[in-house]
């Protein structure tokens, strides 16, 4: 039967150690547990071998050390054992150690602005010369472009303006999702540009959906436009290579103040867009409808695609299903019976 650390004195130097970070055992030590129980709740201090026997000797060690950091098996030095403990008083005595560590975070968390702010204002009184700061500074590589982009928005107290041409692959997503829901959470304003490609993507649409439910506004511009983020009013990042591999931090008052100005013109012509309720189907609809317009205009194949961000060989597709539906024999044909209005569903 199992041994109760209340009656059975594991001897001195042998009470549990602080709590360790995580109290829940692995699936393994909680095997193992059981086996300690199944050999009447405790087993040599020298020899643990018979029990899990499938599994090798420093993996039961390593196991063993986990049992005893969290308090389910004491060592008995006295009488040459492991004792197995009763888990409700693991829980209790751990419970009331978590919870305490808890406050003292909580704590610690509040006191954290105003202990660094004497810090935070120190670091913005340092004279920056002017000179240096007008220059651009040009990052090589996308990670270290990422890490850097990371620490402006980090920095970001009023509003982020994104230009996102294209599709951004869903890792690149969600990084952006954790640093600019922080960046909210702190009362910042988020506004982001996207081409209509992004309607059709489902992880495109799940972050825009996602940011749209933090306070975020994001709207789709069926024009091209070049990537582009303006943090603050203060620093805008641009491409500075064709591959995006190299990029550049501008900090000119007049160059950042041209390029917000340039994305607000974008803004007031793109096309609000209510994330959370999109149907799939009313999607590929609203893509075709924008292909067979920019038809009717006398656009041509690669313009549509360049306007939509779309692929030529996904234009192309869509005008194969606009052909059929309005029984035109060639693309001139088409647009000729698109100038009439929308295709029909």
């Amino acid at each position: 039967m199992a041994a109760d650390h209340r009656t059975s004195d594991p001897g001195p130097g042998t009470a549990p150690g602080p709590a360790p970070d995580c109290a829940l055992p692995e699936d393994d030590a909680a095997r193992l547990y059981l086996a300690v129980l199944a050999a009447g709740g405790r087993i040599p201090l020298d020899d643990p071998g018979p029990v899990l026997p499938d599994t090798s000797p420093e993996r039961r060690r390593a196991l063993l050390e986990q049992l005893v950091a969290i308090g389910l098996v004491l060592p008995n030095r006295i009488d040459g054992c492991y004792v197995a403990v009763s888990p409700r008083s693991v829980v209790a005595r751990l419970g009331h150690e978590m919870r305490a560590r808890a406050t003292r975070l909580l704590l610690d968390a509040d006191r954290l602005p105003g202990a660094l702010d004497p810090l935070a204002r120190a670091y913005d009184a340092v004279p920056r010369p002017a000179a240096r700061a007008r220059r651009p500074v040009y990052v090589d590589g996308q990670e270290d472009i990422r890490l850097r982009i990371a620490g402006l928005v980090a920095d970001c107290r009023l509003e982020l303006l994104s230009a996102q041409p294209g599709l951004r692959a869903p890792a690149v997503l969600e990084l952006a999702h954790a640093q600019d829901r922080l960046m909210l959470r702190r009362g910042g304003m988020m506004r982001v540009l996207y081409q209509p490609v992004a309607l059709t993507e489902d992880s495109a649409v799940r972050h825009a959906a996602a940011m749209a439910g933090h306070g975020a506004r994001l709207r789709v511009l069926d024009e091209p436009f070049l990537r582009m983020i303006v943090i603050d009013r203060r620093v805008a990042v641009i491409p500075a290579a064709d591959d995006h591999g190299r990029a550049a931090f501008v900090e000119d008052p007049a160059a950042v103040a041209y390029l917000a100005a340039g994305f607000e013109r974008d803004w007031a012509r793109a096309e609000q867009v209510h994330w959370q309720g999109l149907d799939p189907r009313a999607l590929t609809r609203t893509v075709v409808h924008r292909v067979g317009r920019l038809l009717a205009q006398g656009l041509t194949q690669r313009a549509v695609a360049d306007r939509l961000g779309l692929s030529e060989r996904t234009v192309a597709g869509h005008i194969s299903r606009l052909r059929e539906l309005h029984g035109a024999a060639t693309l001139f044909q088409l647009g000729w019976l698109m100038r009439g209005g929308a295709p029909r569903d």
